[in-house]
C-alpha cells in the first residue's frame, strides 16, 4: 500500500525578500510575519533576533559575538495519492543552517523546528470541535490523530526524507497554558535546565503517534521552558551548534508568538505554569496577527476535509488498517 504515496519536497529561502507561496499554509507562522505594511521589517529584525540569541548562546571562541549567522529554509512536503499528480500540501517544517565567518563554512543544521500541518488542522479545528459539539464532557475522537501519525512516519521513513536529511527532525514548540512544569537538577550546557510537567497534554499524545517524544528545557538567557519533540537522544544525537540553531530560531518565534511566557519580565521558577494574560511581559518590534491565525486555522482544516479526506478516504482507511 505504501506505493500509492509519493513525497517530494521543494525548499525556498526565508530571508527579509521572503513572500509567501499561493500554496503555504497562511498560518505558518513565518508566513504570518511576512505579511502587510511591515513584511520586510519584520523579516529583517526577527532574522537579526535569530542571530544575537544565537551568538549569545555560541559564546565561546566568539569574542565579539558576530561571528555565526543563521540561514532558514522552509521546507514544503507535498504528497501524491495513487499517482493523481494531484499533489496535497502535507506538511511545512523549518531547515536551519549556520554561517561560520570565522572559518568559512556553512555548517548543516536541523530540520523541524517550526511545524505546520493541514491535516493536524482538520484534526484540532474541524474534527475535534465538531466531536465534542452539544456534549456535555469534552472527550476524544476514537483513532485521534492515527492516520496523521502513520503518513508522518511514513515521511520520515522515505527514500526522499533520507536523500535531504542527515538527522530524525526536531520540532521546538511553546508550553501548554494549562499544565504545571516542576524544574528539576538536570542541567545541560545548550539546552539549559530541564522541566517535567504534571500531566500528559493532547499535544504529546498526538505527536507521540507520530513517533516523537517531549522533553521540556528552558536554555540559557531564556526566561521559560520550550518543549522539545523528537526522536532517538536529544542531548547526544545532535551538535551543540545544531541545538542552539534550534533553539536560537524558536525562542525567538515564540518571544514574538507567545510574549506573555517567552518574553516575560520574570523567569520561571521552580514550580512554573505559563500565563497568557500575564501583563508583566515586553513586546517586541515585530507585527504578528494572532487572531487571524487562530481564525483561518478552521479555514485551512475544511480545506483539508475537502481536498484530502473526503476524495481519498477509501484509500487512507484501508492504507491506516494495514500500516504498522
Amino acid at each position: 500500500m505504501n506505493k500509492h504515496f509519493t513525497f517530494t519536497i521543494n525548499s525556498i529561502c526565508l530571508d527579509e525578500n521572503y513572500h509567501p507561496s499561493d500554496k503555504t499554509r497562511i498560518t505558518t507562522n513565518f508566513a504570518n510575519l511576512a505579511r502587510g505594511n511591515y513584511r520586510q521589517a519584520n523579516l529583517r529584525n526577527a532574522l537579526k533576533m535569530i542571530d544575537n540569541s544565537f551568538n549569545a548562546l555560541a559564546h565561546w571562541d566568539n569574542p565579539k559575538g558576530d561571528r555565526y549567522t543563521v540561514e532558514l529554509e522552509i521546507v514544503s512536503v507535498n504528497m501524491d495519492i495513487e499517482g493523481s499528480g494531484q499533489a496535497f500540501p502535507s506538511i511545512e517544517i523549518l531547515k536551519t543552517n549556520i554561517v561560520d565567518s570565522k572559518t568559512n563554512k556553512r555548517i548543516e543544521g536541523i530540520v523541524g523546528n517550526n511545524f505546520s500541518s493541514y491535516l493536524r488542522d482538520y484534526d484540532f479545528s474541524v474534527l475535534l470541535p465538531n466531536h465534542n459539539k452539544d456534549q456535555p464532557q469534552f472527550s476524544i475522537p476514537d483513532n485521534f490523530g492515527e492516520l496523521h501519525g502513520k503518513l508522518f512516519k511514513l515521511f520520515l521513513n522515505s527514500d526522499t526524507y533520507k536523500q535531504h536529511f542527515a538527522k530524525p527532525p526536531v520540532i521546538c514548540l511553546s508550553v501548554s497554558d494549562n499544565k504545571t512544569y516542576q524544574r528539576t537538577e538536570n542541567q545541560h550546557p545548550v539546552l539549559g535546565v530541564e522541566y517535567q510537567p504534571n500531566e500528559s497534554s493532547l499535544t504529546e499524545q498526538y505527536f507521540q503517534k507520530m513517533g516523537l517524544q517531549v522533553r521540556y528545557f528552558m536554555p540559557p538567557n531564556n526566561v521559560a521552558p520550550l518543549a522539545f519533540y523528537f526522536i532517538g537522544d536529544l542531548l547526544n544525537d545532535y551538535t551543540h551548534l545544531e541545538l542552539i540553531s534550534t533553539i536560537s530560531t524558536m525562542g525567538t518565534f515564540q518571544k514574538i508568538y507567545r510574549p506573555e511566557i517567552y518574553n516575560a519580565n520574570a523567569v520561571a521558577g521552580k514550580c512554573y505554569q505559563p500565563n497568557l494574560n500575564n501583563l508583566d511581559h515586553s513586546l517586541t518590534q515585530i507585527v504578528y496577527d494572532r487572531a487571524e491565525r487562530s481564525q483561518l486555522a478552521h479555514e485551512q482544516g475544511k480545506f483539508a476535509a475537502e481536498h484530502f479526506i473526503k476524495p481519498y478516504q477509501t484509500v487512507l482507511e484501508k492504507w491506516s488498517a494495514s500500516y504498522a
